[in-house]
């Protein structure tokens, strides 16, 4: 489809459609972006994790196998 084409459609439109295909526009420029994430830091998790006393004790549900 040719610009000149495309830009004959979009004139042809109500003002309302016209809003929702630049909306949809915009929304497809947002997407095609790289997201972009900060590298964690060292000790950025200290405090949310815990482990119970007796994490490395044997489970009850393998008794049968041990």
């Amino acid at each position: 489809m040719g610009q000149l084409t495309l830009h004959t459609k979009l004139e042809s439109l109500p003002p309302d459609l016209k809003k929702e295909v630049n909306d949809f526009v915009d929304f497809l420029l947002s997407k095609s972006k790289p997201v972009t994430k900060k590298p964690a830091k060292f000790g950025s998790a200290k405090g949310k994790i815990e482990m119970t006393d007796d994490f490395d004790e044997p489970l009850d549900d393998f008794k049968d196998y041990m």
